[in-house]
């Protein structure tokens, strides 16, 4: 187990003042007055967490349990297959710590992999952990074949954050039909029970052709995200006549977001995702809505590590995506907000690890 020594070194924060005024400087040159929610303003970053070596680390979910521990359920996927890896080798695993900065300790694998004639055989990704109607609910992508059209989300559940977990024989949401908006695959699930009672499952997906005929462009999709409703936990889920629920396509410049986080706070439904060309590559986004359907204009909701005032080395020629953070999971207490949980390329394994960020 990494000791809290050892965790410390290798974050390379500079010091709080001087990340608030990266913070603030990355505000107010590169992008426009007015662009940032007031999310953003509440977040101070805190450092990387779940440094593995030989592992990557992605998608980190967090969740407070009975014991006044952190829970947080991740994807990793050896380093040997790259950053491409988690699409046709990532598992699903739960590590533990006494505060949300760590350091943490790997509790066990939850999912892995099933192999040939399994609708997750290839992979298990996008973990969200949930407590719902008293139990453990983890909501999760699986494929079958390595590749994106067989991408499907699935429901794993269990009485404690221990299991055992009860893993589903059939996903839970499939593609829609061909040519539809969402027919080539269901992914990136985001779930909030409704105060009517019922159980709301967001999902990301996009079509065929269109992803097809954007090969060659920096970004393929266009990817969007629908909502599907049901009476009960297990389903059957029935997808919204409204969807896709949130589609920037229209907005031009192949403009799209993922990874997207819903919760509930103050009587609205509240959004985080990763930009995808709104305002660039490198932001998180922030939405909030009344009814869960209909959208306001995203905000920025977070920006890439340097404007926190976060120091790395000079980035690997391996890896893209570096200095961003990606796949937002908030750590709720009583509903509220109180630390951001992303995932980032680079850290002491030279791959990617969980980054978290305080909200005050």
């Amino acid at each position: 187990m990494l000791t809290r020594r050892t965790f410390l070194m290798g974050l390379a924060l500079a010091p709080l003042a001087r990340a608030w005024a990266g913070y603030r400087a990355a505000r107010l040159i590169d992008y426009p007055r007015g662009s940032f929610a007031k999310f953003s303003r509440h977040l101070r970053p805190v450092g990387r967490i779940l440094e593995m070596p030989g592992y990557y680390v992605w998608c980190n979910s967090p969740i407070y349990g009975p014991d006044g521990k952190v829970h947080v359920f991740f994807s990793r996927w050896l380093a040997s297959k790259g950053m491409g890896g988690w699409l046709n080798g990532s598992e699903i695993a739960h590590a533990v710590a006494d505060r949300p900065e760590g350091p943490y300790e790997y509790v066990e694998t939850v999912l892995a992999p099933r192999g040939p004639g399994f609708w997750d055989a290839t992979t298990c990704h996008n973990p969200s952990i949930q407590l719902v109607d008293g139990q453990y609910c983890l909501f999760f992508m699986g494929n079958a074949n390595g590749k994106t059209d067989t991408k499907r989300i699935g429901l794993a559940t269990a009485p404690t954050l221990e299991g055992p977990w009860t893993r589903p024989d059939q996903p839970l949401l499939l593609p829609g039909p061909a040519d539809a908006w969402d027919d080539h695959c269901t992914t990136n699930p985001a779930f909030v029970k409704h105060p009517n009672g019922q159980y709301w499952l967001y999902y990301k997906s996009w079509n065929t052709a269109e992803y097809e005929a954007a090969k060659g462009q920096e970004i393929r999709g266009n990817r969007k995200y629908g909502l599907a409703v049901a009476d009960k936990l297990e389903g059957p889920y029935v997808k919204d006549a409204a969807n896709p629920v949130i589609d920037f396509s229209g907005q031009g410049h192949n403009a799209q977001f993922e990874d997207a986080y819903v919760w509930r706070q103050h009587g609205r439904f509240n959004l985080l995702a990763r930009d995808m060309g709104v305002y660039s590559q490198e932001v998180g986004l922030y939405l909030d809505s009344k009814d869960g359907k209909k959208w306001t204009f995203p905000k920025i909701a977070f920006l890439p590590l340097r404007g926190y005032g976060v120091m790395q080395p000079p980035a690997p020629k391996s890896l893209k995506r570096y200095g961003r953070l990606e796949r937002p999971q908030l750590l709720l207490r009583d509903g509220r907000p109180t630390y951001l949980f992303c995932a980032s390329q680079g850290g002491a394994a030279g791959t990617a690890s969980g980054f978290v960020l305080r909200l005050r």
